[in-house]
């Protein structure tokens, strides 16, 4: 049986939280004094961490909030759970968003929140980390071992020698072994699956228990769902959810191995809801559309 292990934000800042405090400030005379409750009321997830850390000349919080991609309620989100910490832990507070993969709607990511309403302004600061942005080699230059699951999305990331470096960094420490999963994942939007399948452990079983995952496939099925309410409305709910799911399926394969033909896209969107859960399932162990095709010659009324 596959051990539960746990590759969420906290678990990845804690390898090594010097190294990340002092790279998401910019500051290297700061220092980890603790990790400390995020939880307020009506604010708790697996991506939000704070931190409170000390300089020579004061004490205050880092509040981390990873996000897979940039959602719009974010500076709201940011403005209140900044203002949450500040009023419980009465200590100032150093607020950053680190966003993993690209928006295509928001490609140009606010760093700050602000509102005027009768003449009363609020805004609020914070900074903000793109990934993609950011160069891969500073990962093992400043041995930011939080960011090496990421390094495939990374700014020169994407080649082959470059994720089998960050493997081996992974390798060398018998504690970052449950993180090869995530770096597997990553490394799929980049390289092609056989390339990751030889060169790093690919189990996805491990995979599925972690928040990550979770937060693709909620984020992916939202987005899928949508479109495919608004093209199923005159066909009834259950229609819509359906579609939504092939939507989401065909999405992920383009991504994979290229945009299916209008063929295997209609039998797709054929399928019944639980047909069309195992092949989301399976399309992680398929290497090619050859895969696919032999799938639904077994799974096609």
């Amino acid at each position: 049986m596959t051990k539960k292990v746990d590759i969420g934000s906290k678990r990845l800042i804690s390898l090594a939280p010097d190294n990340w405090v002092q790279w998401v400030t910019q500051r290297k005379d700061i220092r980890v004094k603790e990790f400390i409750s995020s939880e307020f009321q009506w604010i708790s997830r697996d991506n939000d961490v704070l931190i409170k850390v000390e300089n020579p000349q004061e004490e205050f919080l880092i509040l981390n909030e990873l996000q897979l991609r940039y959602k719009e309620t974010m500076p709201l989100r940011m403005t209140a759970y900044i203002a949450l910490a500040r009023e419980r832990y009465k200590l100032p507070i150093y607020p950053v968003l680190i966003n993993i993969l690209p928006h295509v709607k928001t490609p140009k990511i606010p760093n700050f929140y602000e509102q005027e309403f009768m003449g009363i302004k609020s805004y609020q600061d914070y900074r903000v980390i793109n990934l993609w942005e950011i160069e891969a080699s500073l990962v093992f230059q400043q041995n930011l071992t939080s960011l090496l699951p990421f390094v495939p999305i990374l700014k020169g990331g994407g080649e082959e020698p470059i994720v089998k470096e960050a493997v081996i960094k992974l390798r060398e420490n018998e504690k970052l072994s449950d993180l090869e999963p995530l770096l597997s994942f990553f490394a799929s939007f980049v390289l092609e699956i056989p390339i990751v399948q030889q060169i790093m452990r690919w189990d996805m079983t491990v995979l599925r228990e972690s928040p990550w995952y979770n937060e693709i496939l909620k984020q992916g099925l939202q987005e899928g769902l949508q479109q495919g309410l608004q093209e199923g409305l005159q066909q009834g709910e259950q229609r819509g959810l359906q579609q939504g799911e092939a939507n989401l399926i065909i999405r992920q394969l383009s991504k994979r191995f290229g945009n299916p033909d209008s063929e295997i896209a209609s039998q797709i969107r054929q399928l019944s809801s639980p047909k069309l859960e195992i092949l989301g399932e399976s399309i992680f162990d398929f290497t090619g559309m050859a895969d696919l095709e032999t799938w639904l010659q077994q799974n096609t009324d």
